[in-house]
Parts: structure tokens; sequence; C-alpha cells
């Protein structure tokens, strides 16, 4: 049977990842003592690598596509197919960022204050190219961990990723820029894009992946509406495509299903309700495919 070897990230965005693939109709179960997850496909095997190698791996052929961040593919200077970007983090829906950052009380206020300083940060090689192209020479060193409390004792400034700011704040430093903005990235290996089989299944992990994270702040909204009240309750639904609209038994009116933001579904469903709309049902969504 044909197959691709498939990287899944180990560590911080793992959970978030096996949601993910839950909501694009992929099953992966973890054991705590394997490195080899099971998943309900038999076309797919699962390796969990650490995302900071994951790009080297897919680049090597060693395995055939990968979720990794765009920092990593970045850090490690990869040369792979970036099939689609995946806007999911930790704690939220979000891209991630790194962060030049400094504690509250030091003098450092521009990046060209940095010119002789040390740096901290596990991202050497993209803090070096961004300090390069500002006119920057620094000392930058490799950070194995706990990169916020080197600072000051250790380091004049850390670059560190970060999703609210909240732990820099904890710590008391303070953001001076931002040196990059990151998410993740489904990867695939050149010689594997090539093949058609291969290909074909890649990408249709792409287009489900897209479509669970795209799901994940919207939902679906059915509705009744009787015939005086089709025009005035049209007028107040935004939706991806125009609402499906069906005739309900008996001339009894009109029943509405449409896709929208579940922020505006919150706020436009009591209007909805006073605009004469009956039977509203709100409901989730796994995947939008666009």
């Amino acid at each position: 049977m044909k197959k691709i070897h498939l990287g899944l990230p180990k560590g911080s965005l793992q959970e978030a990842t096996i949601d993910m693939m839950k909501k694009s109709g992929y099953t992966v179960t973890v054991s705590s003592r394997s490195y080899y997850p099971s998943i309900d496909d038999d076309e797919i095997s699962v390796r969990l690598i650490r995302p900071q190698d994951m790009s080297r791996y897919v680049e090597k052929g060693i395995i055939d596509a990968g979720l990794t961040g765009m920092d990593w593919v970045r850090e490690a200077g990869s040369d792979v197919r970036v099939t689609v970007s995946l806007v999911y983090a930790k704690q939220q829906l979000t891209k991630v960022r790194w962060v030049l950052a400094v504690p509250d009380d030091s003098p450092i206020r521009s990046v060209q204050d940095l010119q002789g300083k040390r740096i901290a940060t596990e991202l050497v090689n993209v803090t070096r190219q961004y300090l390069a192209g500002r006119g920057v020479v620094a000392d930058i060193e490799f950070s194995h961990g706990a990169t916020e409390a080197k600072a000051p004792d250790l380091v004049d400034a850390i670059v560190e990723l970060t999703e609210t700011g909240s732990s820099l704040k904890a710590n008391k430093l303070r953001i001076v820029d931002t040196v990059m903005e990151s998410a993740t990235v489904l990867i695939a290996n050149h010689h594997s894009w090539k093949d058609d089989w291969k290909r074909t299944k890649i990408e249709n992990l792409a287009m489900l992946f897209e479509g669970a994270i795209i799901a994940r702040v919207k939902v679906g909204l059915k509705m009744n509406v009787p015939g005086g009240a089709l025009e005035e309750v049209l007028k107040k639904l935004p939706a991806l495509r125009k609402p499906t609209i069906s005739t309900l038994a008996e001339g009894a009116g009109y029943a509405i299903e449409t896709v929208l933001d579940e922020t505006v579904a919150r706020r436009i469903t009591p209007e909805l309700k006073r605009a004469g709309a009956e039977g509203i049902i709100e409901y989730p969504l796994n995947k939008v495919i666009l």
C-alpha cells in the first residue's frame, strides 16, 4: 500500500495539532512512551518530531511532509515546499511573534542600542539576519531554555517567542521590536511533491487542515422565516456565500441556512429574532472548505 510519512510537532504545539487533525477528520492517538502515534488512515504513517528539527528531516526526504513553524524553517534555512499556512498556536488562533525584549529599566530603547551588546535566543540565525539588516553587530548566544530569566544578569536582551506577551510582562521585560511573525505551516519534500500520488495526498491534507482552522471561528445558523419577514431577515445575514433558502411545506414560509463568524452570530441572533425569524439553531462546524 502507498503511504506518506508525516511529521507532527512534539511539544507545545502537539495538543493543538492533534485537535486540529481531529476536526479535519483524522483521529491521532499518542502513547506517552512512543514517538509513533497511530492514525486512522492506512495511507499515512505519523511520527512526533521537535518543530526545530522538522524542516531538516523533510528537506532530506526522511519524511514526506510535516507541520512546523515557519520560524524554524527559516532558522534551519531548509529548502522545502510550503503547501499551506495554518494560523493556530498553543493558546489561540493567532500568529506568534519572536520579539526583542529587554528589562523594564534597561536604557535600551531601539535596535541600534544593541550595538556590541549580548543577546540570548533559540532563534540565532534569524536574529543574526535581523540585526545585520539594521547594521547592528551584537554577541548572539544560543539559549537552551529559560531565556526570559537571563536578562539582565547574563545578557542585555533576549529574542523570545510570545503569543500574548503576558509571560514577558510577568518577568518584567519590555518589548523593543518584533523580529518576525510566524505561523504553523505544512511543508513537503520537493521529491515527494513531484510524486503525483503523494502530492495529491499532501494537498488533501492541506485542504482539510485549512478547512478545520477556518471552521474554528465560524458557526452554522438555521432558522425558519415567515414569508413577510424574509427580506428583513436577509438584510441582517452576512455569509461566505448567499444563504441557502428553501420553501417550507404548505406555504409556511422559508428555511434559511448560512455560515458566519461566531462573533457575528452572537450579535445578530437577537436581531434575527426581532425581525421575525423562528426556531433559530446555531451549530458548530468541523471544516469549512472555501
